[in-house]
């Protein structure tokens, strides 16, 4: 085992209260409406009365719905707002449909497209998507406006003269992006879809990875070409199981399908989601409690599906968690000792 010079797992909360804040441009590295999401994390917000948020996501997930729900969010930006199989994003459909939410829309590669912007540091992207429809047209942010001027300025290219689209970069003030495997160095490998969570770890101010698991700097010494997240860019590791749970973390579990049906239904409405996050967000403020409210039958089941085998390559290097809690104290009582 490595010795751990470059330590920076803390707790979730910690990360919280040192990371974010109200009004803050809120992003997280999602893999579809229904695969890896930082949801643990949005919870934390919702625990700790983070609000007045505008959230960028590439596509929505539960998170996104689960802090719309609550009030939390004041604008977002996606590129899809749908769960996929399990219907329309109830909670992020009655903020907009409310008007607590301004919702701005563009494609899931318009998304892209600035995410790779902001990670350059390019004043604009250039591109043909979404031109010549309503998405150009038409700004939420701008609802007076027709057609809106500001959203998706036309250009000319200056090579051809066809006509091109001016995209505006995204640089969220925080992204708290889900991985699978990290080293408490802040080193991370992805299994599955990436949903550009490559460049929005680029783009972001400040980058928190949450973690499913933690694996020693060996790891990813092992396997150099696919950490695609380095050390450098990120400012803290949370470890926190079933970070995405009811969502799916491929390698690591699948999808919890009653619980995303659950979930969906009961922020469809106020008594509902009161009710969703009196039984499943106030009481999980800790891994333990957190992984007893899964509960261990559906963990187990979950743990082993179909993608199980995409984690094999690096179960060696997976830490203890009694290591993992070791590392994770000490910076806790670091920071208790330089605030004293």
């Amino acid at each position: 085992m490595t010795t751990h010079t470059r330590n920076k797992l803390i707790p979730l909360a910690d990360a919280v209260r040192r990371f974010a804040f109200s009004g803050m441009q809120y992003a997280s590295g999602a893999a579809l409406p229904v695969g890896s999401d930082a949801i643990a994390f949005g919870r934390e917000l919702v625990r700790q009365s983070v609000g007045d948020l505008h959230a960028i996501f590439h596509a929505n997930t539960q998170q996104l719905n689960l802090l719309c729900a609550v009030g939390a969010v004041a604008k977002a930006e996606c590129g899809f707002t749908g769960l996929e199989g399990f219907g329309f994003a109830n909670g992020l459909r009655r903020s907009v449909e409310s008007g607590q939410v301004v919702l701005e829309d563009y494609s899931n590669l318009a998304m892209a497209v600035r995410l790779l912007a902001g990670a350059m540091n390019w004043p604009f992207a250039p591109a043909t998507v979404n031109i010549g429809s309503d998405v150009e047209r038409r700004s939420a942010f701008a609802p007076n406006e027709y057609p809106a001027q500001s959203k998706i300025p036309i250009i000319q290219d200056p090579f051809t003269g066809r006509p091109l689209g001016a995209f505006s970069p995204l640089k969220p003030d925080l992204a708290a992006i889900h991985v699978p495997l990290a080293d408490p160095a802040g080193n991370a490998i992805m299994l599955g879809t990436e949903w550009s969570r490559f460049e929005l770890s680029r783009a972001a101010k400040r980058v928190i990875l949450i973690a499913d698991c933690i694996v020693d700097t060996a790891c990813m010494r092992q396997f150099p070409n696919l950490v695609r997240i380095p050390d450098l860019l990120v400012e803290a590791v949370v470890w926190w199981p079933f970070t995405a749970w009811p969502q799916a973390s491929p390698g690591v579990y699948d999808g919890d399908e009653a619980h995303m049906k659950l979930m969906n239904q009961m922020l469809g409405s106020e008594d509902g989601t009161r009710e969703y996050v009196e039984r499943f967000v106030t009481p999980a403020g800790q891994r333990e409690s957190y992984l007893e409210l899964i509960g261990a039958e559906t963990i187990a089941r979950l743990s082993a599906g179909p993608t199980a085998f995409l984690l094999d390559p690096y179960r060696r290097w997976l830490l203890p968690d009694a290591t993992v809690r070791e590392l994770e104290a000490a910076n806790t009582d670091k920071s208790e000792r330089l605030a004293a």
